[in-house]
């Protein structure tokens, strides 16, 4: 037995490494690929050539091509035109940001990613952002590690549960490697599937393998080191959590102001009466002209991230940066084309971040000596407050940032976030728990009947045939001939509820001669009531029914126990369980088959 648990755990261990090298690769790939693109059509075409992080070199040298804002307007529509045709022509699975895809899979899809997907994926978006469309990486790497997990579950025949789990293993791994934050990679992986702050148990150890894995590749070939560098900041000063608070405050605001923008251009693209494909080249143009005024709110702009970090960057600048940065990202995601929302979250929450702490340097200098240390836990606290990731959000910055210094005030931001925006999500896809996770349909049974009470469902209590006390028992005999009921409540004189007996119990009774007429029903009832209110739940009435095996449950007032409602019945709870796990069921299928297969 020792040694089968052995081969079995090795087996899955080389399953997983190998996951995290196929992620590395990719992330590899995808990384050079961007490179090329930004140096051939932002640096070549458009002579633009935005500052990157400490942590990113360029990979060619930089052109003498003059700066032309003129090429900047058309060039993410050009971008938008070539990727939309490639997206809807081959995968429209891959249109705007892969992680809400892949949590798609994940809890509608048994895991299932089409293999072309991450291929796909990643062609357009290398084109959407090195055109100069505002994105982010983890949402191609995301489709990119989670597609190889599923195709290669799905070729080595493992269950769906298996498949699911190598998925997510796929997305720590993808998002861990190309961010240089394996840690929060593997968290990620395990919290962005829900939005309470739980954590898919099951996910976190595989996809912490993974992640080790492909940033150890990704490292080989781009060197070690965090994607952004910072002076070291430290907490010193509690005084300073205050203006950290109002910080959430705006972070919250801004947050909501993003979701909303996001996803009514999402609406308003799918309502638009042209083709699927030209759809990108809209939002790209529209991308463009803000691109036009504002150059360093298209592509990526962590370089204008890294420049906050060390208060390089005026306030007007930050706030026109976290504006404009919403809604490009907004038009060249929710058009159609193809990136993440987690680079841009960050950019903008970093944005925010420097703005409030330049203010307060300048109102209480004492207290905020260094401005960019709000740059990093606004980085933090806008992430979660638009994806209800907290925790692996403060582990993602302090490891991008190289700055664990800031631990404290990034927790107190980040939850604030959390708790104030728990309403809006950037990622549709999530659903509240496991519980209500079709992946995990039918496994929390308890947990799922406690949210259900028996006052709120009138239909399971049933109105049944009380009998007299004092009703003989041929009498009953006679209503019994006529009746399919097996449970009779007892009332007495004042209708009052009393006690109660089953068919079963009669069975003495009714066989013996002679003593119809003796015996009344009060003879034959169990006083000793076993009863249930509206305000129980139905997973404590099943308890007691199964305590006592019996089949039915008087209901009775909680202020007056002797007046009887009705019986809830056992094969009802059941039936109302069943039901409700099928429409949760019906709900995400309608969702799943509304996407293109």
């Amino acid at each position: 037995m020792g040694s089968f648990d052995v081969k079995v755990a090795f087996k899955w261990l080389l399953n997983f490494v190998l996951i995290g090298m196929i992620a590395g690769l990719g992330a590899v790939i995808f990384h050079y690929l961007c490179g090329l693109g930004m140096h051939y059509f932002l640096d070549m075409m458009a002579g633009y050539r935005p500052d990157a992080p400490a942590g990113e070199h360029a990979l060619l040298p930089s052109t003498t091509t003059p700066f032309n804002r003129w090429m900047l307007l058309i060039l993410p529509a050009l971008g938008g035109l070539f990727s939309g045709w490639l997206v809807y022509t081959f995968a429209p699975e891959a249109e705007g940001h892969g992680t809400d895809a892949a949590i798609d899979a994940y809890h509608n899809k048994g895991g299932k990613i089409r293999s072309r997907i991450p291929f796909i994926k990643t062609i357009a978006s290398t084109i959407t952002l090195t055109t100069g469309g505002s994105g982010g990486r983890e949402g191609p790497i995301a489709q990119i590690g989670s597609g190889f997990g599923s195709f290669l579950a799905t070729k080595l025949n493992l269950s769906e549960r298996e498949r699911r789990i190598m998925m997510a293993a796929g997305i720590g791994a993808g998002v861990g490697s190309i961010f240089r934050a394996p840690l929060a990679g593997a968290l990620f992986a395990a919290e962005v599937l829900y939005r309470d702050p739980d954590f898919e148990s099951e996910v976190i150890i595989p996809a912490g393998i993974s992640s080790v894995v492909a940033y150890c590749m990704f490292c080989l070939v781009y060197g070690w080191g965090s994607l952004f560098d910072s002076p070291g900041f430290k907490f010193q000063n509690p005084l300073e959590l205050g203006p950290y608070i109002l910080l959430a405050g705006v972070l919250v605001v801004f947050g909501y102001i993003y979701v909303k923008v996001f996803y009514g251009l999402v609406e308003f693209f799918k309502k638009l009466k042209v083709p699927n494909h030209i759809k990108p080249a809209i939002g790209g143009l529209c991308t463009g002209i803000i691109g036009f005024f504002l150059p360093y709110t298209l592509a990526f702009g962590y370089g204008m991230a890294q420049n906050a970090i060390f208060n390089q960057v005026a306030i007007s600048t930050l706030i026109a940066l976290a504006i404009g940065k919403i809604f490009t990202t907004s038009f060249s995601i929710g058009s159609g084309g193809s990136g993440g929302v987690f680079g841009p979250s960050v950019v903008i929450g970093g944005a925010l971040g420097g703005a409030v702490g330049k203010i307060f340097h300048l109102l209480i200098p004492s207290i905020v000596t260094h401005p960019g240390s709000f740059v990093i836990v606004g980085m933090a606290g806008f992430f979660t407050a638009v994806s209800n990731t907290p925790i692996s959000t403060i582990i993602f910055v302090s490891e991008m940032t190289n700055s664990y210094h800031l631990l404290l005030p990034s927790l107190l931001v980040c939850s604030l976030c959390y708790l104030l925006s728990q309403r809006f999500t950037i990622f549709k896809n999530q659903v509240k728990s496991r519980v209500d996770s079709p992946a995990h349909a039918g496994e929390f049974m308890m947990d799922i009947l406690q949210t259900m009470k028996v006052g709120n469902l009138d239909h399971l209590i049933k109105k049944v045939q009380c009998v007299s006390e004092n009703m003989s028992f041929s009498e009953f005999k006679t209503l019994f001939q006529i009746t399919k009921q097996h449970y009779f409540p007892v009332l007495n004189a004042n209708g009052e509820f009393t006690g109660i007996f089953s068919s079963n119990d009669i069975r003495e009774v009714i066989f013996t001669i002679h003593i119809e007429d003796l015996v009344v029903m009060k003879d034959i009832m169990i006083s000793d009531l076993i009863t249930t209110t509206p305000a129980q739940d139905l997973n404590t009435v099943l308890h007691k029914l199964t305590q006592k095996n019996i089949d039915a449950l008087p209901v009775v007032n909680e202020t007056n126990p002797k007046e009887l409602i009705g019986l809830i019945y056992r094969r009802d709870i059941i039936a109302h369980y069943n039901q409700h796990i099928q429409g949760i069921r019906a709900a995400h299928s309608t969702n799943q088959n509304s996407d293109p297969a």
